[in-house]
């Protein structure tokens, strides 16, 4: 994909794909997936492209069929042959009470027997927006959407609206969904697929994006001087969950906020993972500091498909009905769905809830940290909230040319290993894992337990 010829894209390549980030195809080797679970990828192979309708899911540098999940109950899911598993993807987030929480299904359940959708406006649309709003103050006024992908195009669209400029800046490895513009050195299954960046985005397109490192001030400031007047937003993950799961160095989110001010451009959130993940609110509640635009998604739909853009108020009037800046969608605010993610943010906003849970995963990664010492094997592990995620390298992952310097076969032993062992990881290293509040001590002593022998596989 073609990068803006600019001074800044002079100092800001693509996301590297060194060698020690390519996943080679594996030798053939025992497979987790029984033989309902090949079948029915067979099955699907024949109606869908790759036999799967999001890539990651596909195992495809994995060398064997991906597991089709039959159920799901509290921290567990089961494969069509049986077989149960810890499950740390948790729907890539959005369980963060887990698989069918009875008083989840219960308020769909409600809500379905009076009506699918409507096309039309609900009071649950206003009560949820509210409830977002109480959380994250900066958020004045929201409008929901149905994907994360769609929340971050159409906070885009708005934030050129809103200034009149064009230019957008990313960093490398962030993943802000799929629309064209956004393409560029992302993360996420892009990076597992080692296609860092999609055919079928025109050069045009790509040329309004720049990407510079994740958690380098430096760099953002010389993209915006050298673009000066002409970037409408800098977007970013403020923790990074799609090249496994980076933390914001000290006073980087600081940085970002100071330059956007001084260059009058927009600072958008994508908390589509953080938000109400990492804390009742999201990373900004944590480390204060306020963007313009935020975007949700994920928990907020309780494993429906919801999700929000929201922001100022004079920035919000941009949009139509009263203003020119026009985006719709038919299933937005979806009764059904908004009454799932209803239903899971009071369960997150009892007292104490994220104490509680962050304290449980910290005692799941001290422990990991603990059995790969014993082992000799170099791994960082990260924690924000109730997301975690690791690399099995000997220096610390700041963004995404050190993710993609971490040890990949490692991490494929230590997979299978897991996984063959009844613990559900993400298939990708690139990706973050999750914990929920169904999640039990003996969920964290079964999955030390595995790990205990995935890594000495590891060391061997």
């Amino acid at each position: 994909m073609s990068q803006p010829d600019s001074p800044a894209a002079a100092t800001q390549a693509p996301a590297p794909t060194p060698a020690a980030a390519t996943i080679s195809t594996p030798a053939p080797a025992p497979t987790p997936a029984g033989p309902l679970s090949r079948a029915a990828h067979a099955a699907a192979s024949a109606v869908i492209p790759g036999g799967v309708n999001s890539p990651v899911r596909a195992w495809k540098r994995l060398g064997g069929n991906p597991l089709t999940i039959a159920r799901g109950k509290g921290s567990r899911i089961w494969d069509l042959d049986g077989k149960s598993y810890i499950d740390y993807v948790l729907s890539w987030g959005p369980l963060i009470v887990g698989h069918a929480h009875p008083a989840v299904v219960g308020a769909v359940r409600r809500t379905a027997r009076d009506g699918l959708g409507f096309g039309a406006p609900t009071l649950a649309e206003t009560e949820i927006c509210e409830v977002i709003r109480s959380a994250l103050p900066a958020m004045e006024q929201v409008r929901l959407v149905s994907s994360g992908t769609e929340a971050v195009m159409s906070a885009l669209r708005l934030a050129r609206a809103a200034t009149g400029r064009d230019l957008v800046i990313k960093c490398d490895g962030c993943y802000h969904g799929h629309s064209d513009p956004l393409l560029v050195a992302a993360g996420s299954g892009c990076a597992t697929l080692n296609t860092p960046d999609s055919s079928g985005v025109p050069a045009a397109i790509a040329a309004h994006t720049l990407s510079v490192p994740y958690n380098d001030a430096a760099a953002v400031e010389r993209a915006l001087t050298a673009h000066r007047g002409r970037v409408a937003a800098v977007i970013v993950e403020p923790v990074a969950g799609n090249m496994g799961l980076v933390l914001p160095k000290p006073g980087w989110l600081d940085a970002l906020r100071r330059l956007c001010t001084e260059h009058g451009t927009l600072l958008i959130f994508d908390e589509v993972m953080t938000g109400f993940r990492v804390a009742w609110g999201g990373w900004q509640t944590v480390c204060g500091v306020t963007p313009d635009l935020t975007c949700l998604g994920k928990v907020i739909g309780g494993g429906l498909p919801v999700a929000a853009y929201g922001g100022r108020r004079d920035l919000m009037s941009h949009l139509a009905p009263i203003g020119a800046c026009y985006q719709a969608g038919t299933l937005s605010g979806n009764p059904v769905a908004v009454a799932a993610g209803l239903a899971t943010l009071k369960l997150c906003a009892s007292k104490g809830f994220y104490a509680k849970q962050q304290a449980a995963l910290a005692k799941l990664a001290a422990g990991l940290r603990q059995l790969a010492a014993r082992r000799g094997v170099p791994i960082q592990i990260s924690q924000a909230g109730t997301m975690w995620g690791f690399y099995f390298s000997e220096r610390p992952v700041v963004d995404w040319t050190t993710a993609a310097a971490s040890n990949q076969e490692r991490w494929r032993t230590f997979f299978l290993g897991m996984i063959n062992r009844g613990v559900y990881l993400a298939p990708s290293p690139f990706e973050a894992a999750f914990w929920s509040s169904a999640h039990r001590r003996g969920d964290v002593s079964a999955t030390l337990a595995a790990a205990a022998e995935a890594l000495e596989e590891c060391s061997s």
